[in-house]
């Protein structure tokens, strides 16, 4: 993701989150916890990804975010 913008709107910023290759097909994204905070809240990040029934996990200061709706599998 390049270099936002502090005044992007929160729909901007998701909108933009959700446009990359990754997100596009179904793969997994990560953004610094911080950064979500900034741009849309966590509430408002974690709402969008319940509407769109994408698993996210949080570890280390970071959302990895599951753009399907697959299970996820803990394996080790």
């Amino acid at each position: 993701m390049t270099a936002m913008p502090q005044y992007l709107s929160p729909e901007t910023w998701i909108r933009h989150l959700f446009a990359s290759q990754a997100a596009q097909v179904g793969g997994v994204i990560r953004r610094k916890i911080r950064d979500v905070e900034r741009f849309v809240g966590r509430e408002v990040f974690l709402d969008e990804m319940r509407r769109r029934g994408f698993p996210v996990i949080e570890n280390a200061g970071q959302f990895v975010i599951f753009c399907n709706r697959e299970p996820i599998r803990r394996v080790a």
